[in-house]
């Protein structure tokens, strides 16, 4: 995983949805302010829904403290469309199924699921400044407290 103070290549497009629309766009515009990215795999699976509803929650508090919220899966923009109206979502969900923010932040990781070996985006979490530069990490997010994680990585770093 990319180490604390790298910067990652985010110069990439990919589709996400921003205020219920899909829009195609580079990565690298998402970093207007500080963001925070945080990596699931799939909507609508027990452990993902409490990790988005846990941020979707507590966005108020990261926003009032200057910082964007990302979180990347490789599902699809329709799908995240209806994601974030049922988990009440109004942060940027990235559809990412090339694995491109992963492999820019070396966070590719191997997998086992019903027997089967294969490479994923680790569920991990990442602050990101402006220029690319990861100030923070979580290597494994807690579902069930991922937002308090997050505060508790932000106050760190503030």
């Amino acid at each position: 995983m990319i180490e604390q103070g790298t910067k990652a290549d985010l110069d990439f497009t990919i589709k996400a949805v921003q205020n219920g629309e899909e829009k195609e766009i580079n990565f690298k515009d998402l970093l207007d302010k500080p963001t925070i990215v945080s990596v699931y795999m799939k909507n609508n699976t027990s452990g993902c829904d409490r990790q988005t509803k846990d941020l979707a929650d507590e966005a108020e508090w990261f926003t009032e403290k200057g910082y964007n919220l990302v979180a990347i899966s490789k599902d699809t923009c329709g799908s995240h469309k209806r994601y974030a109206e049922k988990q009440d979502i109004d942060f940027t969900l990235v559809s990412d199924p090339e694995y491109k923010f992963a492999e820019a932040t070396d966070s590719v990781v191997e997998k086992k699921m019903y027997g089967k070996t294969f490479t994923g985006p680790s569920r991990s979490a990442f602050v990101i400044d402006t220029d690319g530069t990861i100030l923070g990490t979580i290597k494994k997010v807690n579902t069930k407290d991922h937002a308090g994680e997050l505060k508790e990585l932000v106050e760190q770093l503030n």
